[in-house]
């Protein structure tokens, strides 16, 4: 069985590493050659994904195709579907999620809780939603925005214009949101198979620094009510886009204890990474059993909590092999780089996860660790 995968980024990496373990056999399709998932496999195809030779190449190693990221345009899924190889999340899925504005519409007539929102074809009528929603507000490129890059917080009209000019360039259409006046980001990743069967990770909290999900915390220090909320609202989310395979729900904790839907990813999310140790099967393994219509591995944590904190680069230039030597000498620490030649400053290099018998204890293990990766 192969498994083609759109994307050879660290995502990809992971998921081919769960499938090895399964007995499967990857199929990397991605842009650029020497990528970090295409060094585990031996078949990769490098091209343009809109290009039709580079794609029948791809599609012809494949039995099954999957994503590592909502960048691929459903068209190019749906001319798979065409030929009649499964693809999951569906083509469908993909082109309601991929677009944030059809997104938040699909999301708003199941009926769950989301912030206001409305698209945007100017900056006047920008400035006219501030009127309605009030400032400060938040726009967002509609497609290919992640980690913080395709939105701007507005605060007052006169931050209107240099936004517009940023964001939209190369034609993207926009879309504006009320801002949420939220106690916590909260993220849940679920899981529905092919069958149907649908599970949920534990609940987390998410802190970001400069838009990019630094530290993830499980579970996420919530009562119980408002953690069975929250996994309610993102199980209900994946089933309103009929998702098939992992997808990370990203939610906003009010002050009154409710629950609000914030956009979701249709694949792996940096969000459950901490799942590939902390949890008894990863959301990397789930995803595979899910898109095969095998039966779902149990989500539940291997230990009270854990924490997982992101690799950032703090500097330019090439990872050098004896980078992670300190970190590896921290009991309970596991570190994982993500096989990028280069690091740049503020690109995610890699992650570590550590647990323990309380949130406190699996922090102070991971921020150690994290401290003594050098890059």
């Amino acid at each position: 069985m192969r498994i083609g995968i759109f994307g050879g980024g660290q995502l990809a990496r992971m998921l081919t590493q769960a499938a090895i373990t399964l007995g499967l056999e990857t199929v990397i399709f991605e842009r650029f050659a020497d990528s970090p998932a295409g060094r585990l496999t031996r078949r990769e195809v490098v091209g343009a994904w809109d290009d039709t030779e580079a794609l029948t190449r791809f599609a012809e190693q494949c039995d099954l195709v999957t994503l590592e990221n909502e960048f691929v345009d459903a068209t190019i899924l749906a001319t798979l579907e065409d030929r009649g190889l499964p693809v999951f999340p569906t083509a469908a899925t993909v082109a309601v999620v991929q677009d944030k504005l059809t997104q938040k519409e699909r999301i708003a007539a199941a009926g769950l809780s989301v912030p206001a929102f409305q698209g945007v074809a100017s900056p006047d009528e920008v400035l006219q939603a501030g009127q309605i929603l009030g400032w400060p507000m938040v726009l967002k490129a509609r497609r290919n925005g992640y980690d913080g890059y395709g939105n701007a917080t507005l605060r007052t009209a006169e931050e209107v214009g240099p936004a517009w000019e940023r964001l939209s360039k190369g034609g993207n259409a926009l879309l504006v949101e009320a801002w949420v006046p939220f106690v916590r980001e909260l993220a849940v990743m679920v899981v529905r198979g092919r069958t149907g069967e649908t599970k949920a990770y534990p609940v987390v909290e998410t802190v970001q620094r400069d838009h990019i999900c630094h530290v993830v915390r499980v579970p996420a220090p919530l009562s119980p009510a408002e953690a069975n909320r929250a996994t309610e609202l993102a199980v209900n989310a994946v089933r309103a886009v009929d998702g098939i395979g992992i997808f990370g729900v990203e939610l906003f904790a009010l002050p009154d204890g409710r629950m609000q839907y914030n956009e979701m990813a249709p694949r792996p999310h940096n969000s459950g990474h901490y799942t590939i140790e902390a949890c008894v099967c990863s959301q990397f393994e789930n995803h595979i059993r899910a898109v095969l219509g095998w039966p779902l591995g149990e989500v539940r944590l291997r230990e009270p909590a854990a924490v997982m904190i992101n690799l950032l680069g703090q500097r330019n230039g090439v990872v050098k092999p004896e980078a992670l030597e300190g970190a590896l000498a921290i009991p309970g620490a596991h570190v994982h780089l993500y096989g990028k030649r280069e690091v740049r400053i503020g690109r995610k290099m890699g992650h570590v996860t550590a647990y323990g018998a309380t949130l406190a204890e699996a922090e102070a293990r991971a921020r150690q660790a994290t401290d003594l990766v050098a890059i």
